[in-house]
This record gives structure tokens, sequence and C-alpha cells, in this order.
């Protein structure tokens, strides 16, 4: 799918993750990297001319520095302000969070390499204005260097992922994780949950909803009937009731019944083979039944490069798929890649709700 023209497109906002983790590096190194079309101008300058960083002065100034950048900082209100001159960046610097019960929390100098209170204070601060900014019109997409749930459960954030709080923060009240990566695109029915509470949570309802999730995800890619693949929850998908109920009792009266709403969706299908099929190109999307479902073999493939899209926000957000990295922060050496993805799907994602 070809790239929107840059004259035609709002910037992106690109929020800084966690000040202690690999999120400020990565997002840095990656707008310098990232390549968007007409390339009329260097990488460096045609995308920082399109980027906007939400986060803490202080913080991008220690970024620039450990990357040996002589980039200016330029403090902006809104996007609106921004002026993308060459040579330097610009930011706006988020205030300090709403849901935070730390009152100097966000106060608190960064600390490297580890999860702090004001580490999950900041993180949030910065979501929080991007989201606003994003939901103004005032950019094209948000983008999240990644965050630390540790550090939100210490900074008494009550979220336990960007997902759950974005949907939060939008009035979204059904949403869904997207992961891409390689030939893979996995939409997930349950997210940030323990195992032993998946099988209660696999309901015909749910199931359907996230089959419609993903069809508004193959839109927002381009595609206007995706070909669908649902995976079993149990091994054999079942084995016709041996191995437990669920592919019986929900996921397929619920695959039935997307099909009777007119989605081109089939299964429930054995996890075991049905990556295989989907790498092979038999499916556009495949709807997993739990986290690690989908992303095992997604990561497997695509390890430095997969990007997460939250599926049924109003807006288009996107982030790399992987964490904070504390072990490698502030040495220089993260990988941006899968930062650099993430930038370059949220400039062709258009919205499925307009």
């Amino acid at each position: 799918m070809p790239f929107l023209g840059l004259v035609e497109q709002l910037p992106l906002v690109v929020t800084l993750g966690d000040p202690g983790g690999v999120g400020p590096e990565v997002a840095v190194r990656a707008a310098l990297e990232t390549r968007s079309e007409p390339e009329t101008e260097s990488p460096r300058c045609e995308t920082l001319r399109r980027i906007v960083f939400v986060g803490s002065r202080t913080v991008m100034s220690e970024t620039l520095r450990l990357l040996r950048l002589d980039l200016r900082i330029r403090t902006i209100g809104s996007p609106s302000e921004a002026r993308f001159e060459p040579g330097a960046v610009e930011l706006i610097e988020a205030g300090p969070p709403s849901a935070r019960k730390s009152p100097d929390a966000f106060e608190k100098p960064f600390e490297k390499g580890r999860p702090t209170p004001a580490g999950g204070a900041a993180s949030y601060a910065y979501i929080e204005r991007a989201v606003e900014t994003v939901m103004r019109g005032e950019a094209h997409a948000l983008v999240t260097a990644p965050i630390s749930k540790e550090a939100f459960k210490m900074a008494g954030i009550p979220y336990p992922g960007h997902t759950e709080m974005l949907a939060a923060l939008t009035s979204a009240d059904r949403y869904a994780m997207m992961l891409c990566g390689g030939p893979l695109r996995v939409v997930l029915v349950t997210i940030h949950t323990a195992l032993r509470d998946v099988p209660r949570l696999i309901t015909r309802a749910g199931v359907l909803d996230t089959i419609r999730l993903a069809g508004e995800a193959g839109r927002m890619l381009g595609l206007d009937a995706p070909r669908i693949a649902v995976a079993g929850l149990n091994p054999h998908a079942g084995e016709a009731g041996m191995f437990g109920g669920e592919e019986i009792e929900e996921i397929a009266p619920a695959v039935e019944d997307a099909r009777r709403e007119g989605f081109n969706v089939t299964g429930p299908y054995p996890p075991d083979t049905l990556f295989y099929r989907a790498v092979r190109g038999e499916f556009d999307m495949t709807v997993c039944m739990y986290h690690d479902q989908g992303l095992i073999p997604l990561k497997m493939i695509a390890f430095d490069t997969g990007v997460n899209v939250t599926v049924g926000l109003p807006i288009v957000r996107t982030s790399p798929d992987h964490g904070t990295a504390y072990d490698i922060a502030w040495k220089g050496v993260a990988n941006p890649s899968s930062m650099r993805e993430a930038m370059n799907m949220a400039r062709r994602l258009k919205p499925a709700k307009t």
C-alpha cells in the first residue's frame, strides 16, 4: 500500500514513553531514519519536519546528548505551532497527569534503567496530552513509545497497559489489539489477563465483536473484505469437544454470526496449523483467543519489526511491539526498527471511524 503524500498529511504525534526505558532513544532514532514519500529531501529533514514529540524537555535533551545529535529543541503548545525547520526537534511538554496519586512524582528527576513512580507518572502525562492533541484533529496519528506496567502501578495509574488506557481516554467502549509483523496480522479477543481467566472470557459476543474489529482493522489497512481466520482456544480446536467445549459453545457460533453479517471469516482452526497457513498468505487477519497465542508466532518472525495497532479508537494509534528494555536503556544500543515501522504504518493507516 503506498504512503500518503506528506503535503496531504498532518504530522505524527510521538510520545517518549517511560523516561527510564528505551522509548526516548528509539523514538528519536526512528524519526531520523523513517522515510516518507515523496522523498524530496534527506530522510532526517523529511521526517523531523513531520513529527511532533510529546514529553519532557529534560528527557529530550538527555536523549539528544546520548545520540550525539546537534539538534535544538523547540517547545510548542500544539502541532499548529510547529515550524518543522531543519535541525530542530518540535516538542510539546506534558504537564503532571491528572490520574497520578503521588503529588510530587512528576517533579522528581527521572531515573534511568528501572521502573519508578516518576517514570510511570511522566509516561502517563505524555500519553494524556498526546491523545488530547490527536482527538482535536491536530495530528494524523499517535505513535507511543514503550511504557512500564510496573511503573504505572507504582505511580497509581489504574490501567494494565496502553490499550485499556487509550480506550478510556478516547471514550472507546469496544477495542482490540492488532499486532502486525511480516505477513501476520493478529487481533486479540483477550489482552492483558491471566491465562487461567481466559476460558471464561471467551464468549460468543466477545469473539463476534473481535471479528467485527478485525474487519475495521482491515479497512484501516485498505482491505474492504479481509479474509479473517479464527483460532480455537484448545489443542486441535477442541477436537470435537474432547479437549474443551469453548469452540463448540462460543467460538464457532460467533463465526457463524459474523458470516451472516457478511464477514469473510472461517474457523475455528487448530492454532498449531493456523499460523503456518496465515504466513503462506491464505488469510489477511487472524483472530486469536489470548495474548501469547498471537504474539509468539508474530514475534518469532518479526521480533524487531512488529507493530501494535489499537483498533476501535476514534484515532489512529500505533506503537512498537516491545517493552521498555531497562537492561539496555540509555546505552545507545536500542534497536529502533519496530518504532520505525510503527511510524511508517501510522502514516498510511486511516481511521476506521470517520
